[in-house]
């Protein structure tokens, strides 16, 4: 449940201080992008022409170890972007 917590709070420090490509994305967004890329995920193409789909984004299958590794990514990711995460999560050695 915590990490669960700490997860969204950091995901809403990126939707609200990171521009991606002129974009501000939701915190929803954000989780995807990190979880794609933690997972490697594959993009394949979807129903509809043009459209595609990225697999194996669901963080609800994760183990304790992948959840605190998607953390790491995301306080890398946005500390490398300068983002300001609230209550300490800057702080590196908190985790």
């Amino acid at each position: 449940m915590a990490q669960n917590a700490r997860l969204w709070a950091l995901l809403t420090d990126l939707s609200e201080q990171v521009d991606w490509y002129g974009q501000k994305l939701s915190k929803e967004d954000w989780k995807d992008m990190c979880t794609a890329s933690l997972r490697k995920s594959r993009v394949v193409p979807g129903l509809d022409p043009g459209s595609f789909v990225v697999t194996g984004l669901h963080t609800s299958t994760m183990t304790k170890a992948e959840h605190s590794a998607l953390t790491e990514l995301i306080v890398a990711f946005g500390t490398e972007r300068g983002v300001v995460f609230h209550d300490g999560w800057n702080d590196v050695d908190a985790f």
